[in-house]
């Protein structure tokens, strides 16, 4: 029998042609690495300058063993953007996370984000985009192990649609193990129409669980950067989460497609002018962070400025100039008026009086230029003017005085807030200075919104803020005063609002932000949590969101679902159930992937004691799994934006109660129900909520 010929197996020829990317992209980065800068630079800065553009690019070009370098390949009809005339012949391209050519500069790959890449997510059977075959890769770590092709041009192929490619199904239902990783390879019609909206306006998403609602934001900031790199490279961009370990979980997927310079941040972190070391009571920051107290704030900045009952005199050499009270007046009311920040209007306020003063010197026949005007507004009585009609404000001793002068907070909350809603927010006792003040997250925003009357903000390109539900009006507008002249990408769920402000209509949340020309999408295609698991939680929907259009799942495997009552007689019933769920953990284990170990925030302690006795180490939220660790114990309150491949969820009736009301309790549980991937195993001794128990038991 002949040996087959290599050449002759697609397979083969694939793998032939990663091999030859691979070596390419090396030789990509051998040559950025070769860059002599000695005689390219004119000084030591420049030379820092470009070392340092230099080091990120090889960064970027970086070749990750165990991240595919090409996923796709497209194979047109017609050359793109060529004639389509009968007999032109079409082009082939790979399609991967980075660009890659080859020493001719011919494209070996082509970045996802490239305009000739889009057909790979847009094409259809009933709109094929002048591709004659799309093609998916499958792979096992970095090897090339599978191939699919989908002959979208050809009406007698009726197989191979996207939304049941096998190595489709596969790449999403891949296990979850350590950080977030990018969906460059599955994005989806819906999704990809979101990615790649334009710069110049901002998109609201809605999405339920495992819609995909936070890689399409993560991935649109990719795209965004492309596509506009020089002007985002001058404005910067803020990927914005809900705390610190879900910053952690998603940090990996934008250095995955190349993009290092995205910084991330909480909104914490934006307003993070004083230490908070105070926490409020619930009805204090609901009304701390109520966008009235923006007016309260302004009113409180403004009544620093008083009006002038005395001239001004300047005295210049022999001369004496004075500047009248009603003058001076004039001014100060004009700059009132213009209602510009407290800072600039005070910067602009000595020039305006160095310019009356000129008016008068010209009118003396004198011919004074703008050195004397400048002259004239450093003046000692002039400057001492501007500090009795508009003196200095420090915003965090102005949200002090607020806070703890029961008078100074009446006289600016008149008229908004009620005497209760005032004896709410006021302190019980007096506070001497900021360092001493036990500041909560609540105030911190309170000074953030005081900081931007008295200056400006700086103001990015653009910002993503995930999980956005949560927010306050008044964090809202903190979070907008960073993308005043940029655009933002909104990213959340109604029904996943865990605070007592949480979010009630999107169209509220955009207005706060000062983008409420955002355009709001939904996401209801759900392809990270299973459909017997999102059917289980959706029966919370008309309790915590009615309206919202319940996920459908798109995946193939059901995956595992089991309601677990406690079986056990035992009087003492934490320890019994403390077993069980141990159990649950250790028969979780057993499968490949990530296991979550969700429980309400109390009875953390005692469910880290059982793992600990049983001898089953674990992580905490956001901390990166190993081979040897898997398990992750997660507080109720930390599960959101998270994943697990498995997830063992303890004590529904505990996730609820540990809520200030049942509304945001069910909210919470809807969350930590949701965070499977493959299967999700419920344990309780307590009834279940009535709003989950009709029905419940293995499905």
């Amino acid at each position: 029998m002949p040996v087959p010929d290599p050449s002759d197996d697609p397979l083969s020829r694939e793998r032939a042609h990663l091999t030859h990317s691979r070596a390419a992209l090396r030789s990509m980065r051998e040559d950025v690495e070769s860059l002599d800068i000695r005689d390219v630079t004119a000084n030591w800065v420049n030379a820092e300058v470009l070392s340092r553009q230099i080091e990120e690019r090889v960064k970027a070009l970086a070749d990750l063993s165990h991240t595919p370098l090409f996923f796709g390949r497209l194979d047109y009809l017609h050359s793109p953007g060529a004639d389509q005339a009968e007999g032109a012949e079409g082009e082939r391209f790979y399609i991967g996370r980075r660009h890659v050519h080859d020493a001719d500069g011919d494209p070996m790959v082509i970045d996802w984000r490239a305009p000739v890449s889009q057909p790979f997510y847009r094409a259809s059977k009933k709109n094929p985009l002048d591709i004659a075959l799309r093609r998916r890769f499958g792979y096992t770590g970095g090897d090339l192990t599978a191939y699919e092709d989908e002959h979208l041009s050809d009406p007698a192929d009726s197989a191979g649609d996207a939304a049941t490619s096998k190595l489709l199904q596969q790449e999403i239902e891949r296990p979850r193990v350590g950080p977030m990783r990018d969906i460059v390879a599955t994005i989806q019609p819906e999704q990809d129409e979101i990615v790649r909206s334009g710069l110049g306006g901002s998109v609201c998403v809605q999405g339920g669980p495992g819609t995909g609602k936070t890689a399409v934001g993560l991935h649109r900031v990719a795209y965004l950067l492309y596509a506009h790199r020089d002007r985002l490279a001058r404005t910067g961009t803020l990927v914005i989460g809900p705390n610190a370990s879900f910053l952690h979980y998603i940090e990996q997927v934008l250095p995955a497609l190349g993009e290092l310079e995205v910084k991330q941040a909480t909104v914490d972190d934006l307003v993070a002018h004083v230490e908070v070391r105070g926490t409020d009571e619930a009805p204090a920051a609901v009304i701390k962070g109520d966008a009235r107290m923006a007016e309260v704030l302004r009113r409180a900045v403004r009544s620093h400025v008083t009006m002038p009952v005395e001239p001004v005199m300047v005295v210049r050499g022999s001369r004496r100039w004075r500047v009248p009270a009603y003058e001076l007046e004039v001014i100060v009311r004009e700059l009132l008026d213009r209602d510009i920040r407290y800072g600039a209007a005070r910067e602009a306020l000595p020039q305006r009086i160095a310019h009356a003063v000129l008016v008068q010197m010209e009118r003396s026949g004198e011919a004074p230029d703008d050195r004397v005007q400048d002259a004239v507004a450093r003046n000692t009585a002039v400057k001492a003017a501007v500090k009795s009609l508009w003196p200095p404000v420090e915003p965090a001793k102005l949200v002090l005085r607020l806070l703890s002068d029961a008078d100074f907070l009446a006289t600016h909350a008149e008229g908004l807030l009620t005497e209760d809603e005032q004896k709410t927010i006021l302190w019980a006792r007096p506070v001497r200075s900021v360092k001493s003040a036990k500041w909560a997250a609540a105030d911190a925003v309170l000074i953030d919104e005081a900081t931007d009357l008295v200056q400006r903000t700086h103001s990015l390109g653009h910002v993503v803020l995930d999980e956005a539900q949560d927010l306050s009006p008044m964090q809202y507008r903190a979070v907008g005063r960073r993308c005043t002249t940029g655009s933002a990408t909104v990213l959340g769920d109604l029904a996943q609002g865990t605070t007592p402000w949480a979010t009630r209509s999107w169209e509220e949340a955009l207005t706060h932000l000062g983008k409420g020309d955002a355009v709001v999408e939904e996401l209801t295609a759900g392809f990270r949590v299973p459909t017997d698991v999102i059917t289980y939680a959706s029966r919370l929907l008309p309790h915590i969101a009615p309206g919202l259009t319940p996920v459908a799942s798109v995946r193939e495997n059901p995956g595992f679902f089991e309601v677990r009552p406690a079986t056990a007689d035992s009087g003492d019933t934490a320890a019994t159930m403390a077993t069980e769920v141990v159990a649950a953990c250790e028969e979780l284990l057993r499968n490949e992937g990530s296991v979550g170990l969700i429980a309400a925030d109390a009875r953390v302690p005692l469910l880290a004691e059982a793992l600990a006795a049983a001898g089953l180490p674990h992580l905490g939220p956001g901390e990166e799994t190993t081979l040897t660790t898997r398990l992750t114990l997660v507080p109720a309150s930390l599960a959101k934006g998270l994943e697990y491949d498995y997830v063992v969820l303890d004590e529904p009736r505990a996730v609820v109660d540990g809520e200030p009301d049942e509304r945001t309790g069910l909210r919470r549980l809807y969350v930590s129900l949701t965070r499977a991937v493959s299967g999700l195993i419920v344990t309780h001794a307590a009834p279940l909520p009535p709003q989950l128990a009709e029905g419940a038991g293995v499905l």
